[in-house]
């Protein structure tokens, strides 16, 4: 598997999860205190489109490392829980680590 693969999904974890918080935070604003609620129509309208391209990045990495259904599922809903996706990109990581093979090539010594 290419590295940029897990970097796609990497990227598009935390940029999903701050979404989230965001929208969380708007929606604290609009329904706890009546304001922002063209605010909250935005950016919950930008988290939706993100998290599409989050669900596709996801999907891609989990068919390339094999994951089974339950936990390539579980990836991809942790982009719908605030902060779940900051944890879950880490431990992703560190399973599809040993998976990446375009590293490179390995320096000649000279003897």
């Amino acid at each position: 598997m290419k590295r940029s693969v897990l970097t796609r999904y990497r990227v598009m974890a935390y940029v999903t999860a701050v979404m989230l918080l965001i929208l969380c935070v708007c929606m604290i604003f609009k329904y706890g205190f009546e304001r922002g609620e063209g605010l909250t129509l935005v950016v919950s309208q930008v988290h939706g489109v993100l998290y599409i391209i989050y669900l596709i990045f996801a999907f891609d990495l989990g068919s390339k490392a094999k994951w089974p259904m339950g936990k390539l599922a579980w990836v991809l809903l942790s982009g719908t829980i605030p902060t779940a996706a900051f944890f879950v990109e880490r431990k992703v990581v560190r399973e599809v680590e040993p998976l990446i093979t375009d590293a490179a090539p390995a320096a000649t010594a000279k003897a």
